[in-house]
Parts: structure tokens; C-alpha cells; sequence
């Protein structure tokens, strides 16, 4: 056994990993599986990927579980396998059958079904999600055969294409916001299809700025002979999750105040408020504030970018 695998220690690593996650395995286990890798003291996911879906799925640790939110509330791009002919009790391939339709829909009534799913949309959760209710996820639930009233949200589907259709099944590659279930998005169209449909398959390619070519397998992490420091070079500075929103420097006597938590005036920032990523002069991220109209930056989330040492 590797001197570095005799005795478990756990690092201050800070930074983003791309993951691919594989089928059959949860986001928290594999999420588990990597910080040990790394022996990460803190780390986090950025939105839950079902066991049966595969694709990209950020992980934060450290300072970097400061911007999680701002992941899971990015926009997303799919590419799934929908069932034409069959419906679940999940809404995907796992759930049992519940409905069969011998007729299946042409071309032309699933691309005219598809125009009806874009753009912004109202969608209910399906009660096989994370979701929670009085503390319990609504999955757990269902399996219970509790059904529990959930209120319609507002989505948008940016893009939805067919790219394949083979038999009773579409291949589709879908762009949209967060929020969006991708199985209830294919229990629906084949409502509106009128011969039912399911999930068959669902993998993840973007979210946010990062996508599935950057991505490192699940099974890098698995090996047994790995020295732990060398997977830092894999990590991803965390304020790339941010590159949505506009910078602003800061001078030094500026930086020190925003570090201790004060508001501080930045002259050379342009006007109108907003939440911004901060920087002191040389580039180093201190974290993420609000610009006010007057050009007042309030610290609100404020991060060490640096290495720290093992613990």
C-alpha cells in the first residue's frame, strides 16, 4: 500500500473538477468517490444527475462550494433517448409499465409536438425527483405510493431537436434552464403525441460554461496506486463558474477593506448595479459583490483562492 494510502488525511483543496458520472452510480456516490481521491476536506455537486443518466456533473471543493448555486442555476444542454408507445411509473426506463400504444406518431405530428415544447414553459415536478417535502424527497415518497400535490414552475426550453428517429425511438438534444426535468418533459410530449412516452436514456453535455469534453471519467479516480496531489492538476479555478457575470479590480487599500468585509468605492467601475466577481489588481479572486448604481462594491461572498495546507 502507497505511504500516501496508509493513513487517511484530508486537504483544504480548493477549485472545480468536471466529472463525467456513468450510469449506475448516484451524484453523491460518485461525488464520495472523488473527494477521497483528493482527499478533500469540503466538497460538493452542482445538481443532481439520476442514477440511470450519465454526463457532466461539476464538483466543488472548498472555497469553490461558495459558487455551487450559481451552477445549479445555470442553463443545461441534454441529449436523450425518449420511448414513444410506453409509459412508466417513473417516466423512465427504470419504472414499470403502465400503458401501451400500438400507434405510433410520423415525423410531422413529433416535430409539430416539439414546436409546442419550446420556449417558456410551466412544468411540474415529477414526484420521482430530489425534490423535498416535509424533509423527505419526493421519490422516497412515491415509492411509498404517496402522491403529493406539487406546484407548476416556470421553465424555458431554449432549444429542442430532433437529431435521430429510430422505430418508437427520438433521440433529442435539449437546451434549457435550470429547473427543467427532462423525464417530465418526455411524459409530455407524449401526452401531447397521444400515445404515451418515457425517459430511455439522459446524459448531461453542458452546464453553465463548462462541458462534457473536459470531463474526466469516473474511473481516473478509482485506481489504487494514485498519489493524491496528482489530480490537483485537473482542478479548475473556481471563478470560471462565474464567467457569466461582469469583474471589477480593485486597488490594494480597496482589496483589504473588501477582504475584512466593508463596502468599498470603486471609482473605475462602470455604473449600474449588479452582482459582480471581485479582483484585486493582479488578477487573484477575492470573491463576489454587489455594485450598487453609485459604484459601491458590498462584499457577499468572499473566498480564499489559495492551495491551503493538509489537515
Amino acid at each position: 500500500m502507497p505511504a500516501e494510502r496508509a493513513k487517511r488525511y484530508w486537504r483544504g483543496v480548493n477549485g472545480i473538477l468536471l466529472l463525467d458520472k456513468p450510469t449506475g452510480v448516484s451524484s453523491n456516490q460518485a461525488l464520495q468517490i472523488v473527494r477521497r481521491a483528493f482527499s478533500a476536506a469540503k466538497a460538493g455537486h452542482t445538481g443532481n444527475l439520476d442514477v440511470a443518466a450519465s454526463g457532466l456533473l461539476p464538483l466543488c471543493f472548498g472555497e469553490a462550494t461558495k459558487v455551487c448555486g450559481f451552477l445549479l442555476d445555470s442553463d443545461k444542454r441534454y441529449h436523450t433517448w425518449v420511448k414513444l408507445g410506453q409509459t412508466t411509473t417513473t417516466g423512465d426506463i427504470e419504472g414499470e409499465i403502465t400503458g401501451t400504444s400500438a400507434v405510433l406518431p410520423g415525423i410531422a405530428d413529433i416535430e409539430a409536438a416539439l414546436a409546442q415544447l419550446r420556449g417558456p414553459l410551466l412544468q411540474v415536478p415529477p414526484m420521482y425527483s430530489a425534490l423535498k417535502h416535509a424533509g423527505q424527497p419526493l421519490y422516497k415518497l412515491a415509492r411509498q405510493g404517496i402522491e403529493i400535490e406539487r406546484k407548476a414552475r416556470p421553465i424555458e426550453i431554449f432549444s429542442l431537436d430532433l437529431v435521430q428517429h429510430v422505430g418508437d425511438q427520438l433521440a433529442l438534444d435539449i437546451r434549457c434552464s435550470k429547473g427543467t426535468y427532462i423525464r417530465s418533459l418526455a411524459i409530455t410530449l407524449g401526452e401531447i403525441l397521444g400515445c404515451g412516452a418515457h425517459l430511455s436514456a439522459l446524459r448531461r453535455l453542458e452546464a453553465g460554461p463548462f462541458d462534457i469534453g473536459k470531463a474526466s471519467p469516473l474511473r481516473l479516480f478509482q485506481v489504487e496506486d494514485y498519489a493524491t496531489a496528482d489530480y490537483d492538476e485537473l482542478l479548475i479555478p473556481m471563478d470560471v463558474a462565474l464567467t457569466g457575470l461582469p469583474s471589477v479590480a480593485l486597488e490594494p487599500a480597496g482589496v483589504l477593506r473588501f477582504r475584512q468585509g466593508q463596502p468599498v468605492h470603486c471609482p473605475d467601475c462602470k455604473s449600474g448595479a449588479a452582482t459582480v466577481r471581485v479582483y484585486e489588481g493582479q488578477g487573484l479572486f477575492l470573491g463576489i459583490g454587489a455594485l450598487s448604481e453609485d459604484g459601491i462594491v458590498r462584499p457577499k461572498r468572499l473566498v480564499n483562492s489559495g492551495l491551503t495546507e493538509q489537515t
